[in-house]
């Protein structure tokens, strides 16, 4: 069921500076900002060999990141994205194994165009999954 990992994302106050580190010291791709209204957030990613690393900042100051950069005012991890063949496959996999879904359940458009679902962390060691269909 669980796929290869997509990418892991930092919550930072400017993604586009947060970034910039990583193309002009590493020679790494850096996406465009993108700001995605329905999460929240202003994503770049910036794409490695292996993976990828998302930039994700508050859009407004109802984003569900705000509060975590209260808490963490340098940035952080935020979470972890894996790949799923079938997200829906998984999510009730998932549900019947005891995991809780954030939201309303339904899948929501990620950075990729693809759908996604977040994962109660408390249900995975802490860490604030997302499965993405690949």
């Amino acid at each position: 069921m669980l796929g290869r990992l997509n990418h892991v994302a930092i919550a930072v106050k400017d993604a586009k500076k947060a970034a910039q580190i990583y193309g002009a010291a590493f020679g790494a791709e850096i996406s465009p900002a993108v700001p995605l209204p329905e999460h929240g957030v202003i994503t770049v990613f910036v794409t490695l060999p292996n993976t990828k690393i998302e930039f994700i900042q508050p859009l407004g100051e109802a984003s569900p990141i705000a509060k975590f950069l209260e808490r963490n005012a340098d940035g952080g991890i935020h979470h972890v994205c894996y790949e799923v063949a079938d997200i829906i496959a998984s999510r009730d996999t998932l549900i019947k194994e005891g995991a809780r879904v954030l939201g309303d359940g339904q899948p929501k458009i990620g950075a990729h165009g693809k759908p996604v679902l977040f994962l109660h962390p408390k249900d995975f060691s802490g860490a604030l999954v997302e499965i993405e269909q690949s």
